[in-house]
């Protein structure tokens, strides 16, 4: 069989201390998970279940990454979060550790084009347009679940330009990751190679051309990303 055409190379991460790469396939991504984040984006968290978003993982960029501003935005944020790889099948059955099925954990950023993602939730459309954006989705390297004693109060930052905008902790999630597997799993069934990102503390803001984004979670590789003049 011969294709009409390729298609982009599958984006792939480091896992620290191996020669093996992660190849990325969903990207589910947490809304609200934080409180004062909820809370400066003039909402309230829904405490009976969590909501999710996807953005496509040919959106996707490994940290490191220099690429444009985009387009059809004048509003584009900067959001900083742990991610979780998964490396094999989520079990829900009673008794079975959830976090099995975690290969490691990883520091991501989850550009927001915010005044479309506002405009449309004003209209109660979709958020695809303000989310799921080329290069807007930012993934740090792995580390595996073995070498990292979290997530358990654990920091999480961002810096733009050398300036902190962002500081919370891990303790702050609404809903831990075994929440999350778990209910997620209800609507997915989850596999190895889905990401899943979970959500940002309070202090998004605005960055522009020129701007050198960093994000970091205590124990894990940083995230970086410039946005080019």
């Amino acid at each position: 069989m011969t294709l009409v055409f390729d298609l982009p190379e599958q984006l792939t991460l480091p896992i620290q201390s191996s020669d093996h790469r992660f190849p990325v396939g969903r990207i589910f991504c947490v809304g609200r998970n934080y409180a004062a984040h909820a809370e400066e984006m003039g909402n309230e968290v829904d405490r009976e279940a969590p909501f999710y978003f996807t953005k496509s993982a040919a959106n996707a960029v490994q940290s490191g990454a220099e690429v444009p501003y985009p387009q059809g935005t004048s509003d584009f944020h900067h959001e900083v979060e742990l991610f979780v790889a998964l490396g094999n099948t989520v079990d829900c059955a009673e008794g079975a550790d959830l976090l099995d099925a975690v290969l490691g954990y990883g520091c991501g950023l989850d550009m927001t084009r915010r005044d479309l993602q506002i405009r449309e939730r004003r209209k109660q459309r979709p958020w695809d347009l303000g989310k799921d954006l080329e290069n807007g989705t930012v993934l740090g390297s792995i580390t595996t679940r073995q070498d990292w004693a979290g997530p358990k109060g654990q920091s999480v930052w961002l810096d733009v330009n050398g300036q902190r905008r962002q500081a919370g902790n891990l303790e702050d999630m609404v809903w831990s990751v075994p929440e999350l597997l778990r209910h997620l799993s209800e609507f997915y069934h989850l596999r190895a190679g889905d990401i899943i990102m979970t959500g940002t503390p309070a202090g998004v803001g605005a960055v522009k051309p020129g701007d050198v984004i960093t994000g970091g979670v205590t124990g894990l590789s940083e995230v970086t990303l410039t946005l080019k003049p």
